[in-house]
């Protein structure tokens, strides 16, 4: 290290430091720009030294490439230098000149300039560029820091001449698609990537780079001045692009390193650096100041998507002019061109503003239209203004809207085109005060917009024959349905009020119940999809946290839905709804316990009056010969089933009977723990049979083992035999996808055989770990305890934030007061669990005590 390192260190840091704090505490958005290009100057500078320190000059040269190569230098990101030597082999890489660059590039290290380099020849830079996409836009983008001018003038000559526009376009725009995918095609996500994700930075340089490639434009001056883009446009890609710039470089400040996601963690403290506060008492300062940034960074991330795409197909058109095809007329006033929807004339919307909802629907109705082309793009962002109230109550324009809605195909395309617009959003206003909106319940990883257009495709894939193997038993009854319009009008509308205060159920039904008044849809109609709008959750509140095995929960919810016609709709809508809040939530346990609601329900509209004992002599008699399938002896059931009551027939399908019945026949009066695991039937994990004395502090002990044992609860039946053994199943899961269950078999059934049969005390539960998105947004715990409708038993129900060993210090609660479980349905939802249980023990019938068991459990919970 030389001498000087240390201080030249020392000196860089300072001045990195003093160039941040220079342009102001909060790094305003209008010198965003002029901060990054001084941290690129200093860069340079500190190069330049280090460069003539190490003896390098010519006929080298020192390249800046990437985004330093456009004066574009964020305070951690990694600076890129190409060292560019000649192909003169008089001048090749001697040791000496070896040793040089060695020096150079250590000594960049030393002193705090973290570089990427790379040491190539010319021809070398080319051979690269011809193979690496990376290389060749890295290098597009170079800039002459130091050394042979003349060696640099020759490489770019010679590097413009391996460049295919054409071939460069393809390949960026396929590049960017893969990228999308990465962060799932929309700008909307809750932790965004401000520099890759949709609407980032990235896409704001690939404009750039397909331009420059084409010779069309050097920058966003020079992108207007060739026509490609109008002065308003570049104006708005600046504006976000500052913006977008700006909170990049306020995550790096915070984070003290690299950091390009907009992390929960990360996204109050940078709000505040943009001064967003919510002062105590001020209403209109309700929303968290991380929720307001969000909301400014999904604007401005939808604006550089619509601006990207209208200056990508202006520039494919360009490309594509010089070897044009005629465009096909649709009608006097629509086009194909070369498979995008063009329009007559840049003012026909101002001409005829009808034109504007009649755009979506030519898109939507005419077959091998693919998208809307640049003139038609940019025609639509610049008559928003036109979408007003007097547009929207126009017949004409609502009559477009709902051959829209009721269209029998591409309806997911053209409202996500409606949105990306934000012609849906003006169109329909309550629509837009969701657009961006933030979900923090934990279990929602869409803003509140994204998660309707999931849910709407969700409701329309039931109707596609292409989906049946995704939703064989909702293909099923959709294909009976004869107005799939009605359920993407509710779930348009669904989640239209959230965001408001109060209960956005009975908000969006009001909303609804409006837009079907103005738009004159039938009575019958309209109270179906109010219906929906109003009661979306109800089914899955049922399905999750009730005893569906329990005829009066059954009839009941009849009562409820009232009609076969409502109970069809009610379960497509919430099937689509829960696929359409996380990836993480939907799991085939879910779908059982809603398809078993359905048809319970389905069967008591249709007149079956249910009766118990035959129900039970039907599911004992298939269990017979399920038994019989196996070999079973005969009546070697009947031990066992002497000491079962009518409650374990109800609650257990006839295969769960006659998997208890082989496992237990000979083991009725063990004195030692029985357990037994296999595949489970319904969900991918596993089925764990546990038969044992009874013992107050049963369920505690079980639970602590398959929360050490890294294993996550679903579902528990308990049940309690004639002569006092528990006899207890469990659907059970791992968090990690590649785990073999059957693997797991032997495991469980002698460890926790070992668990049980150990006495003693409980051990203390143990400090289990919340993930970010917790610790940023906790959710505050909740305990209800009331009486079921006999008053024989209590339900009792906790919300809260899942963590590990959350179950097992409920658990430990319940054991402590003597409170006996017969059923636990455990939710989780994302990172949030909502959990019921069914208990009874005498310790409820007093007061005093029930308020100390809630507190316990409240303690428990946090």
């Amino acid at each position: 290290m030389s001498p000087t390192t240390p201080l030249l260190r020392q000196q860089y840091r300072a001045r990195q430091a003093a160039v941040l704090a220079s342009c102001s505490p909060n790094l305003a958005t209008p010198c965003i720009r002029s901060t990054l290009r001084k941290l690129s100057n200093l860069a340079d500078e500190f190069l330049l030294t280090l460069w003539r320190q190490a003896g390098l000059g010519k006929p080298c040269a020192l390249l800046a490439v990437g985004g330093f190569g456009r004066r574009e230098l964020f305070p951690h990101s990694d600076i890129d230098v190409l060292v560019l030597l000649p192909d003169s082999p008089t001048t090749s890489l001697d040791a000496a000149r070896s040793a040089q660059i060695e020096t150079f590039i250590r000594s960049c290290w030393d002193t705090g300039l973290e570089i990427g380099s790379s040491v190539r020849t010319v021809g070398e830079c080319l051979e690269e560029a011809t193979k690496d996409l990376t290389v060749q836009t890295a290098l597009l983008e170079s800039r002459c820091i130091t050394g042979s001018r003349t060696l640099v003038a020759d490489f770019r000559t010679r590097f413009r001449s391996i460049v295919d526009p054409q071939a460069f376009f393809i390949a960026k725009t396929l590049e960017m698609q893969q990228r999308h995918g990465k962060y799932e095609d929309t700008p909307y996500a809750l932790e965004p990537h401000c520099k890759e994700s949709p609407g980032g930075l990235r896409d704001l340089h690939v404009i750039l780079w397909v331009a420059k490639a084409a010779g069309f434009a050097e920058d966003w001056g020079s992108l207007a001045r060739a026509g490609l883009a109008t002065p308003f446009e570049i104006r708005q890609i600046r504006r976000n692009e500052a913006l977008l710039q700006r909170i990049r470089t306020l995550l790096h400040v915070a984070t003290r390193r690299r950091e390009d996601r907009l992390l929960f963690d990360l996204q109050n403290s940078v709000a505040q650096s943009f001064g967003y506060l919510a002062p105590e008492g001020d209403p209109r300062a309700a929303a968290r100041p991380g929720e307001r940034l969000m909301r400014q960074y999904y604007l401005a991330a939808k604006a550089v998507t619509q601006l990207r795409e209208i200056v990508l197909l202006n520039i494919e058109e360009r490309l594509r002019s010089r070897s044009p095809a005629a465009p096909r007329r649709i009608d006097e006033h629509f086009f194909d061109n070369a498979g995008m929807l063009d329009i007559a004339s840049d003012d026909f919307y101002r001409r005829d503003p009808h034109a504007i909802l009649q755009t979506f629907f030519v898109f939507q109705s005419e077959v091998g239209i693919q998208g809307l082309s640049a003139r038609t793009l940019r025609a639509l962002y610049h008559v928003q203004d036109l979408i007003d109230h007097r547009f929207r109550n126009d017949p004409v324009n609502q009559a477009t809207f709902l051959r829209i809605l009721q269209h029998p195909s591409g309806l997911t395309h053209t409202l996500r085109l409606m949105n990306d617009t934000s012609v849906l959003g003006r169109f329909l206003p309550p629509f837009l005060r969701i657009v961006g909106q933030m979900q923090h319940d934990l279990f929602h990883v869409y803003t509140v917009d994204q998660h309707t257009m999931m849910v709407l495709r969700n409701v329309r894939r039931f109707f596609l024959p292409e989906h049946v193997h995704e939703y064989p038993f909702c293909s099923q009854l959709a294909a009976d349905w004869d107005k799939p319009w009605l359920l993407y009008v509710a779930a348009l509308f669904h989640d239209i009020a959230k965001g408001r205060g109060g209960d956005h159920s009975v908000l969006g039904a009001k909303e609804v119940r409006r837009f079907c008044k103005r738009y004159a849809i039938a009575a019958e109609d309209a109270q179906l999809i109010e219906f929906l709008v109003r009661e979306h959750l109800t089914m899955s509140r049922i399905a999750q946290k009730c005893d569906h095995t329990d005829p009066s929960v059954i009839a009941q919810f009849a009562r409820y839905v009232r009609t076969e016609r409502q109970l069809t709709a009610l379960y497509l809508f919430t099937v689509a709804d829960i696929r359409g809040t996380s990836p993480k939530v939907w799991n085939s346990w879910k779908s059982k316990l809603l398809a078993d609601l359905y048809h319970s329900t389905s069967q008591m509209l249709g007149g079956h009056v249910p009766d118990i004992h035959a129900d039970i002599r039907e599911r004992q008699h298939d269990a017979i010969v399920e038994l019989a399938l196996h070999a079973q002896p005969y009546l070697s059931h009947k031990p066992l089933w002497d000491t079962l009551d009518a409650g374990y027939f109800m609650r257990h399908d006839a295969v769960e009977i006659a998997w208890h019945a082989r496992k237990l026949s000979r083991y009725v009066e063990s004195p030692t723990p029985i357990v037994r695991a296999r595949p489970s039937p319904v969900v991918d994990g596993l089925q764990v049979l546990v038969y044992t004395r009874d013992q107050a502090d049963l369920f505690a002990r079980i639970c602590g083992y398959f929360e050490r044992s890294g294993l996550s609860i679903l579902d528990a039946r308990i049940h309690t035999t004639l002569k006092g053994y528990a006899l207890d199943t469990f659907q059970v899961v791992s968090p990690d996808p590649t785990e073999r269950y059957r693997e797991l078999v032997n495991m469980v059934e002698s460890e926790l055989a070992h668990t049980i049969a150990i006495a003693g005390p409980l051990p203390e539960p143990g400090k289990g770990r919340v993930s970010r998105r917790v610790r940023s947004f906790p959710l505050p715990p909740r305990v209800r305890l009331r009486p079921d409708e006999t008053g024989q038993r209590w339900v009792l129900n906790l919300s809260a934030s899942d963590r590990v060993g959350l179950l097992y210090a409920v658990a430990r609660v319940l054991a402590r007061h003597g409170i006996d479980l017969q059923l636990a349905k455990v939710i989780t939802l994302g990172e949030r669990v909502e959990d019921t249980f069914l208990i009874r023990g005498s310790a409820l019938q007093n007061q005093n005590t029930q308020l100390a068991i809630e507190t316990e459990l409240l303690a428990a919970l946090g």
